[in-house]
């Protein structure tokens, strides 16, 4: 197994999509142990993940030494997966996807859109079917040819079985799938040294258990690299189509994206109700995720080169906050910002010099105690609102801000309390900006995405943050002078515009 030359184009990266039929089907653990049976081996793996969680891909980073990166038609829009993808395969020699949920499962009501099936459908790449096989014999060919069947236009080609309870179980399947003409590319025992804990989100994330991640993600690639045939997945991992697009450039788009108006306007105004009520309203761009209003040609990039140039924009990390997309941190520095990252737990006062505030999401309601023990960053972050500076907050970031969570002083920017719930709330947003704020003009289109188990009372402020269009309608979120906070979680490569509205407003405030 040798690495693929160096001047191979991101677009013909060989690339192998791992799905399964449902849900708790072993795709992490496969998808992990192949990227690191294949880093072991010498290869620069890229790895990617189907859709917007962001614990899977902490995973993907440790065992290929790589940022994990998110690949969803829903957030970004169809046209993006591919580009994305380039992006994030540039100088590697293979790449592995790890879809979400069943194969065919996507938005709620849309299809196929943002399924795994949808995106190995863009991306033209095989998809490798992981089956637990632990409760059946030859009914394994029946539902691998279900679902190698329904869409002719995705290419199974392969199957990786797991849970595996003996030889004499591994027999039956092999026989049956013999029959269905679809190879088996893998088996995989019963391994419990793989378990990964799990908590009300799903797996807990890497920053927190960072040893025992690594020497779980080690047991992975072993595991694999034992069941597997590596030098089979690695022929059809290169039977992958090309693709017809360039990899995305943080640069490129943002001179393609409409400027921030100058100066910065006064934020905080709610925008008419018609922004929001009537259907088709603020979708002069209908059909992708973006903003509605007009977009003026930009030639040429801005020279940031100078350190002088850059404006400080505090991140916050560390264990409490692991939320975070790669190409916001791009998109940041491409329009001009230095890029420093912070942790709440430790850090008693913001970086130096810090001109805005990005606050992710992650599980403050974890490390509750913690958090408010440490009052002097929490002043220092009430100051750095209350002077104007812009602030942007996502779902943990929302919390922090808060007055309280779970009954312990917070940062107090916003007149609100947080608390855990019995309710999980899960979905893709439809969502329209209902206020000028530094991240978006009223009226602006984004998709987003909601993923907690806690409540904001009240969910909005005197100016909302967005009104929601689907699943239902209902107003959410804060907008008020610097700050803006909300439950949606948004990916900024949709509207990179976004980020370069933030740093402007960082360089005027």
């Amino acid at each position: 197994m040798t690495s693929s030359s160096s001047s191979s184009s991101s677009s013909s990266v060989s690339r192998l999509v791992i799905a399964a039929p449902s849900s708790g089907s072993g795709k992490t653990t496969v998808a992990t142990g192949l990227m690191a049976a294949f880093a072991s081996r010498g290869l620069a793996v890229s790895p990617h993940k189907v859709g917007p969680d962001y614990i899977d891909p902490g995973y993907h980073a440790l065992a290929t030494g790589r940022v994990g990166r998110n690949l969803d038609a829903y957030l970004c829009g169809p046209g993006l997966v591919a580009p994305l993808f380039a992006h994030g395969a540039r100088g590697c020699d293979l790449a592995v996807v790890e879809g979400v949920m069943g194969m065919y499962d996507g938005a709620a009501g849309e299809g196929e859109l943002a399924s795994t099936a949808h995106v190995a459908k863009l991306l033209r790449a095989p998809v490798v079917l992981v089956v637990d096989a632990s409760s059946q014999s030859r009914s394994v060919a029946a539902l691998v040819h279900g679902f190698a069947s329904w869409d002719p236009e995705v290419r199974v080609g392969g199957v990786i079985l797991n849970k595996v309870a003996s030889d004499r179980h591994e027999v039956l399947l092999r026989e049956a799938l013999d029959a269905a003409g679809v190879p088996v590319l893998g088996v995989l025992r019963r391994a419990p040294q793989v378990d990964t804990p799990s908590r009300h989100l799903g797996l807990v994330p890497v920053a927190e258990r960072r040893a025992a991640a690594v020497e779980a993600v080690a047991a992975m690639g072993a595991q694999v690299a034992a069941g597997c045939d590596l030098e089979g997945l690695v022929a059809l991992a290169r039977s992958a189509g090309a693709l017809a697009c360039a990899g995305w450039d943080a640069g490129e788009a943002l001179a393609s994206s409409p400027p921030p108006p100058l100066p910065v306007p006064s934020l905080g105004a709610a925008s008419p109700d018609p922004r929001f009520g009537p259907e088709g309203a603020s979708s002069s761009n209908a059909g992708r995720a973006g903003s509605a209003g007009l977009r003026p040609q930009v030639t040429g990039r801005a020279d940031f080169t100078h350190p002088e140039s850059r404006v400080r924009v505090a991140v916050a990390g560390g264990p409490a906050f692991t939320f975070s997309y790669a190409e916001h941190t791009e998109l940041l520095s491409a329009a001009g910002a230095e890029v420093v990252v912070f942790d709440p737990l430790r850090d008693e006062q913001l970086p130096e010099g810090t001109r805005g505030l990005v606050i992710g999401g992650g599980f403050p309601e974890v490390y509750a105690a913690e958090l408010s023990a440490n009052e002097p960053l929490r002043k220092a972050v009430s100051a750095l609102a209350e002077s104007g500076a812009p602030v942007a907050a996502e779902c943990a970031g929302l919390l922090y801000l808060c007055r309280e969570l779970d009954g312990m002083p917070m940062c107090g920017v916003l007149d609100a309390t947080g608390g855990m719930s019995g309710r999980l709330t899960l979905g893709y947003r439809d969502a329209v900006a209902l206020s000028d704020s530094v991240l978006a003009v009223a009226g602006t289109r984004m998709r987003g995405h909601e993923f907690h188990r806690t409540v904001v009372e009240p969910g909005s402020g005197a100016a909302p943050a967005w009104g929601v269009r689907a699943p239902e309608r209902r107003v959410e979120g804060f907008v008020q002078q610097g700050v803006h906070a909300s439950y949606l979680h948004t990916h900024w490569a949709a509207e990179p515009g976004v980020a370069r509205r933030f740093v402007e407003r960082c360089r005027t405030s």
